[in-house]
């Protein structure tokens, strides 16, 4: 990935045009830029950057530059500050305005109530199971894109059945999934400094090369040469702050978060969200960066009631078009700290998790009613719980599979003796899974033979109180 190209800057063109005094030439571009009737949006919705708008055929009269300038004009009049600034000192700002208040306006309905008819998200008896599911899955994407290489098969099995990690993709994702269960715990709490060193020491931990240990939880030092480079060419696209600077931004990041800093009008989802690109634009780290600013924003966004989002991975759609997150950087970077570009991509990617999630439920209620057809002939029918159809139909597509009292638990947010319970029926009463030992633990084996086992099964006896 190259770093894009810079755009012509306004201020320099009229300073020119000045300079030269050639008042009757800037006059009549200014009245042409001021009818052309350009918006900061284009007739799509985007919001160009200069290197996709330089392509296109500009309004009748204007050249490509002066399209790029009074679209620029168009966005100032709509920019608001935001109380950081980069390297050069300059301000950064954003512009709320059309897509985006749409995307804010539908996100927010989806993500504080409009769903909650679901019964399959608020029954309190359902809800963890898809709670949990879905933080194994942030924690598993957040730690591939930064490099973890272990499937989401393996990476499943090793949080729910709680071994230790064998390798260091392992360990990054035990740490994602340690780093959101850390934000659950502190949700109510403002954020500090020391909570984000704590959050990033649960990130890395024994994640560093050897000699770098003690780099987890603190900031950056002036010798550690941080750049953002391209995988493939090795070119700089981004050098962070000076690392003397990173105590003092890094305070200003809470007290924005906190909403102590900024127009308190700002919306918390555009909040959040700047949090993450601040972290990522300041790098206050050796390494881990990507990681505790998603989890960053997953705090703030929870902690402002967008409770559906902790259903959501949003780093699986980061992940699937990651060229695309690095560009929103580099836009936002190249083009006066407009941090619109981030913006849009980031709500872009909320809404699109929301969407998948919606699919995933949809496909998760359909699997359980197939599962419970498939039991509606066996005297099997309304036996069980909906903890028991889940791991039933797991296990009727995946023969061989084993489950342990730990991982039903894990799974399924209950207690050891619940999820002891469920797997002991399913064993013992119904014959549904090979029960054996390894070592100390019970584990549950999922035969080949699974569906005819439900079409032989016996109801469970039950005992009744004898009459007097």
């Amino acid at each position: 990935m190259k770093v894009p190209e810079s755009p012509p800057s306004l201020e320099n063109f009229l300073s020119e045009a000045t300079q030269a005094q050639d008042m009757e030439r800037l006059a009549s571009i200014a009245s042409v830029l001021v009818a052309s009737g350009v918006k900061p949006f284009d007739s799509q919705g985007r919001y160009l950057h200069w290197e996709r708008l330089k392509h296109l055929d500009p309004p009748a009269g204007l050249t490509a530059e002066q399209h790029w300038f009074a679209v620029q004009l168009a966005r100032q009049k709509l920019h608001q500050d935001l109380p950081f600034s980069d390297k050069g000192g300059n301000r950064f700002v954003y512009c709320q305005a059309g897509r985006i208040v749409n995307d804010l306006l539908w996100i927010s309905e989806q993500a504080k109530g409009a769903v909650a008819a679901d019964p399959k998200i608020t029954d309190p008896k359902t809800r963890d199971t898809y709670l949990i599911s879905s933080l194994i899955e942030e924690s598993i994407n957040s730690s591939q894109l930064e490099g973890a290489s272990t499937t989401h098969r393996v990476a499943k099995e090793m949080i729910r059945t709680a071994r230790a990690p064998k390798d260091k993709s392992e360990q990054m994702i035990l740490n994602n999934y340690r780093a959101m269960l850390f934000i659950k715990d502190n949700i109510d709490d403002e954020l500090t400094s020391s909570m984000v060193f704590e959050l990033h020491r649960i990130l890395t931990e024994k994640t560093f090369e050897a000699g770098h240990e003690h780099k987890t939880g603190t900031l950056r030092a002036a010798e550690d040469d941080i750049a953002v480079c391209d995988d493939m060419t090795g070119e700089v696209l981004h050098r962070p702050p000076h690392a003397a600077e990173l105590s003092g931004r890094l305070q200003t990041i809470c007290d924005f978060a906190n909403g102590k800093s900024g127009d308190p009008m700002i919306p918390s989802l555009i909040r959040a969200i700047v949090v993450h690109f601040m972290i990522g634009y300041d790098h206050p780290f050796f390494d881990g960066n990507g990681r505790t600013a998603r989890a960053l924003f997953y705090w703030l966004v929870m902690k402002e009631g967008f409770w559906l989002l902790e259903h959501v991975s949003i780093s699986g759609i980061i992940k699937a078009a990651q060229p695309s997150y690095i560009k929103a950087y580099l836009h936002t970077e190249t083009d006066s700290g407009d941090v619109t570009y981030f913006i849009i991509h980031q709500l872009d990617a909320v809404r699109k998790a929301i969407e998948r999630l919606h699919e995933y439920l949809l496909r998760k209620t359909q699997e359980l009613r197939d599962t419970e057809a498939a039991l509606h002939d066996s005297v099997l029918h309304g036996e069980m719980n909906h903890r028991q159809l889940a791991l039933i139909r797991h296990a009727m597509r995946n023969p061989g599979a084993q489950y342990t009292v730990r991982s039903h638990q894990t799974s399924h947010g209950v207690t050891n003796q619940t999820a002891r319970s469920d797997l002991c029926v399913l064993s013992d009463t119904y014959s549904l899974l090979l029960r054996t030992k390894q070592g100390r633990t019970d584990v549950f084996i999922a035969p080949g033979d699974i569906d005819h086992r439900i079409k032989g099964a016996r109801p469970r006896r039950r005992v009744r109180n004898k009459q007097p």
